[in-house]
């Protein structure tokens, strides 16, 4: 059986710690779905289409990685694709303390879901997408915590 993982997330924009929790898991799975997800209640600053062209640019090498667009549970879009794991990063205590929540959750949902937990690299554990978007909106350099695929749209 295929070891399929989902890695959802809103990758408003994908950094440098999303990318590299999935170079990481690369040798773990069969393949990743690095996951957008769809949330009317989340403000956005780029188009689904612009973050799934980053994401298909960074992993172009790659081709366990796929990128898919989604709506509603985690659960019931792993359900969907057939994947049994879902990927997360976590960057400190307050990071674990909410994934274990929403693992539970989810393994409530879907019995034989399970969550894997990789643990942000000391280097990239402040790095955030809210963080970064904040960067953005006030023209500051995000260059060391962006892809190189996705630096060069960002001030266009």
């Amino acid at each position: 059986m295929k070891r399929i993982a989902v890695f959802p997330g809103s990758f408003d924009p994908i950094t440098k710690g999303h990318t590299d929790v999935v170079y990481r898991a690369l040798d773990l799975f069969d393949e990743i779905f690095v996951a957008v997800g769809i949330n009317a209640q989340k403000k956005i600053l780029y188009p689904v289409e612009t973050r799934v062209k980053w994401i298909e640019r960074i992993f172009e090498d790659q081709p366990s990685v796929k990128v898919r667009v989604f709506q509603g549970l985690t659960a019931n879009f792993c359900a969907e694709i057939g994947a049994r794991y879902v990927l997360r990063g976590i960057r400190n205590a307050t990071d674990f303390d909410y994934e274990k929540t929403i693992s539970q959750i989810n393994h409530t949902l879907k019995s034989d879901l399970e969550s894997i937990f990789l643990i942000a690299r000391p280097e990239l554990s402040h790095v955030s997408s809210t963080i970064v978007r904040e960067l953005i909106l006030a023209k500051a350099n995000v260059e060391a915590l962006v892809p190189h695929q996705v630096l060069k749209d960002l001030y266009n």
